[in-house]
């Protein structure tokens, strides 16, 4: 084998290596901390139960950006222990509130929000008051460092309902975890049987 051709071997293994060995070393410097928890409350049920295990990495929104839809933990002076909470509104987004027949929905971009069930967000006029100011104050649109996180309960649980908006720095970690499949399906089993009732 020629020296030129040795180099070009050379060159193309090492760039292979940068291409799958790389990103996942980068990522891993940004995650400070991996913890196992167990979810306390049904906040987010059927989705994740109480009782359920949970992976938390703390850090790796040091290096992420916080997207809508991303499962976190969420530091509230309320409580011991962290909130687990669904993002639903980012920076930038348009956030209106919206009157329905028995409350208030809320819109993100244009769009009813809706729980993990399909169900929409239905606020009692307590919650909607929480939001408004929000609303009101910055014109429609989240600010920049600010999120809407909820929980998977139509009416509201402990989560921007009840708190507002949170801060980039409330967020302590992203979520993973592994679907409770047998829960899910007992789930849509009982909606499937109110149905019929």
């Amino acid at each position: 084998m020629k020296l030129k051709d040795k180099a070009l071997l050379i060159l193309s293994l090492s760039f292979v290596f940068i291409l799958i060995f790389l990103p996942p070393i980068l990522q891993n410097k940004c995650i400070s901390k991996i913890e196992q928890k167990q979810v306390r409350g049904n906040s987010l049920s059927p989705l994740i139960n109480d009782g359920n295990e949970i992976k938390a990495f703390y850090g790796y929104y040091d290096c992420h950006s916080i997207k809508r839809g991303d499962i976190v933990l969420v530091k509230y002076l309320g409580n011991e222990y962290p909130l687990i909470k669904i993002v639903k509104a980012v920076p930038n987004d348009s956030f209106h509130l919206q009157k329905a027949e028995n409350g208030w929905q809320i819109l993100v971009n244009g769009m009813v929000l809706k729980n993990f069930e399909g169900r929409p967000y239905l606020l009692n006029k307590q919650k909607k008051r929480m939001l408004s100011l929000y609303e009101n104050d910055y014109q429609g649109i989240i600010p920049e460092g600010a999120y809407l996180v909820l929980g998977n309960i139509s009416s509201g649980s402990v989560d921007s309902t009840k708190f507002g908006l949170v801060g980039k720095s409330a967020i302590i970690a992203k979520v993973k975890f592994k679907r409770q499949f047998s829960n899910l399906l007992d789930s849509y089993l009982n909606s499937f049987y109110n149905i019929f009732k």
